[in-house]
């Protein structure tokens, strides 16, 4: 159940779903006799969705998210190397026949450099369907593909397909990995996404190391400088609003232990 009001309320509350929804609403109000809340909501929608979109406003949600976690100095080598799906668009790898990554395939290939950094380390997908109504391509399919085609040993992966939320990806890839104590695991995904993938795995009690990858803001003083483009900040602003909006509700769900999950 929750994991379809995720996907349903979710994608209506999420950024620019929710102001495009709150313009055409105030669009639709205007013509009729609740034109002053119609004008109001709409104005209200139009100016935050021009504040996203050219200011560093996005910045100012996407930073506290990305520079929750720094990058582990890894001294030592870890026991396995754990990647959260969310890198495959299914749907055009199923209708095209080759693997189709979207902007977080560093989550994919950065893991690939991990695995030869580290070739004792086991490296495993956590990653079924997200979707509503799943296809018979799973991301553990299209990863497994992508992989053997980057060079790594078929031997080296374990793939965990079950998985359609962050929960559950955390959740079945302890039942099949089995951590003991003492082991070292990296979790690797992205930025944004790692300060509630590190709150369910300390909520499930399996000890993680954060390894952020894909980051969408620079981490220096200009990213709150100047003004954006709004085919590039837009796409940060949703991200960063479905992290905010999953944080909170994780939390409130009893899936966190914490509302904004620290080192």
């Amino acid at each position: 159940m929750f994991f379809v009001i995720a996907k349903t309320v979710g994608a209506m509350v999420q950024g620019l779903n929710f102001l495009v929804l709150c313009i055409a609403l105030g669009a639709v109000l205007s013509w009729t006799r609740y034109r002053a809340a119609g004008r109001l909501v709409a104005t209200a929608g139009g100016f935050a969705l021009a504040l996203f979109a050219f200011t560093p406003a996005t910045e100012m949600l996407a930073r506290p998210l990305e520079d929750r976690f720094p990058q582990p100095a890894l001294a030592e080598a870890p026991t396995g190397i754990i990647v959260l799906g969310g890198s495959v668009d299914e749907v055009l790898t199923r209708q095209r026949g080759q693997v189709a990554l979207n902007a977080a395939a560093e989550r994919l290939t950065e893991a690939v450099a991990l695995s030869r950094r580290f070739p004792a380390a086991r490296l495993v997908f956590s990653g079924g369907s997200g979707r509503l109504s799943p296809h018979h391509v799973t991301e553990s399919d299209a990863v497994r593909e992508f992989w053997l085609s980057m060079g790594v040993p078929a031997e080296r992966m374990t793939f965990e397909d079950r998985s359609r939320d962050t929960w559950e990806n955390a959740l079945y890839t302890r039942e099949l990995v089995k951590p003991k104590p003492g082991e070292r695991w990296l979790l690797v995904t992205s930025a944004m996404h790692m300060p509630r993938s590190v709150g369910i795995f300390r909520k499930l009690d399996f000890p993680v190391i954060p390894y952020p990858v894909d980051y969408q803001t620079g981490g220096v003083a200009a990213d709150f400088e100047g003004f954006r483009q709004a085919q590039f900040n837009l796409p940060v602003f949703d991200t960063a609003s479905h992290e905010w909006i999953g944080l909170v509700a994780y939390y409130f769900a009893g899936k966190t232990s914490a509302l904004f999950p620290a080192p």
